[in-house]
């Protein structure tokens, strides 16, 4: 396969996109059936712990199980269905039973796996660089809409993110070894001040312990070099959009916004264009 993305500049890309589509229709499942997994899983622990009955429990879920299935009539998604993009497309947006709606949502997450697949293909090509970086694009995707959804970023997904950096950061595939265990302390232990330090301060909470880990993993795949342009960029971006809602919607100041999806974009901007980034920055400021 190596040979033949060598010998055809369009092989890669297209097997990228390819597979970056396929992804996204599964991720649209991780992003709805993670978030009622772990609730499913807190329930029976508070069961258990209460010592109540849980024999009545509604029937397990799981990525796999039950097979998707139209949440109005629950007729079976066909394979010929479930063809990313194209299927919705073909289908006018809608169920091809009851002819309920179908969440847009599920298309533009297809597309953007399968767009930011391709264009790490074409930035990358055929590294382990390349490896890294969409299975950390996969796993960001996923953390954002699961953080606008629920204000959750699960552990499932964050600390086996963080190992990955390391293992890959093992063979220094972004950074050295060094850089990225240092990335993940000081990722960590950057938010945890400022959530302590704002909690003792008012006595509420800023954020939440996920993006603490967050943060953490992408200091272990970027090291630490990257992160104050990540949390920069993160920081604006989020207060603008705050600002926004509070002065458009007429948002209360005391609702919660998740900073995850944030912290997510400026971590993928820093992977592809990190140093440009950095270079700009300091030009701007004049330091450089």
């Amino acid at each position: 396969m190596l040979d033949v993305a060598n010998q055809h500049s369009w092989f890669l890309p297209f097997v990228l996109l390819m597979l970056g589509l396929v992804v996204g229709s599964f991720l649209n499942v991780v992003i709805y059936r993670l978030p009622l997994m772990m609730e499913a899983g807190w329930r029976r622990d508070c069961c258990e712990l209460l010592e109540v009955d849980v024999s009545a429990e509604t029937p397990a879920l799981s990525l796999a199980v039950p097979n998707s299935h139209c949440p109005h009539c629950k007729a079976p998604v066909k394979p010929r269905q479930n063809i990313p993009v194209l299927s919705y497309v073909l289908l006018g947006g809608r169920c091809g039973s009851c002819k309920a709606p179908i969440s847009i949502r599920y298309p533009i997450v297809e597309a953007i796996s399968g767009a930011a697949c391709l264009f790490l293909a074409l930035q990358f090509g055929p590294t382990w660089t390349l490896v890294g970086s969409v299975l950390l694009t996969w796993a960001l995707i996923a953390l954002t809409l699961i953080d606008f959804d629920h204000q959750l970023l699960p552990d499932n997904i964050t600390l086996p993110l963080l190992w990955l950096g390391l293992l890959f950061n093992v063979f220094e595939v972004f950074v050295s070894l060094q850089d990225a265990v240092i990335g993940a302390m000081a990722g960590y232990l950057s938010l945890w001040s400022v959530y302590w330090l704002f909690k003792l301060l008012t006595g509420k909470e800023g954020m939440g312990y996920g993006d603490f880990k967050l943060l953490a993993a992408l200091g272990a795949f970027m090291g630490w070099q990257a992160l104050p342009m990540i949390i920069l960029l993160s920081s604006l971006v989020g207060a603008a959009v705050g600002i926004i809602l509070i002065v458009v919607r007429k948002r209360g100041r005391d609702v919660p916004i998740p900073f995850g999806p944030y912290l997510a974009a400026a971590g993928w901007l820093a992977l592809v264009w990190g140093d440009q980034l950095t270079t700009r920055y300091l030009q701007a400021t004049g330091l450089n």
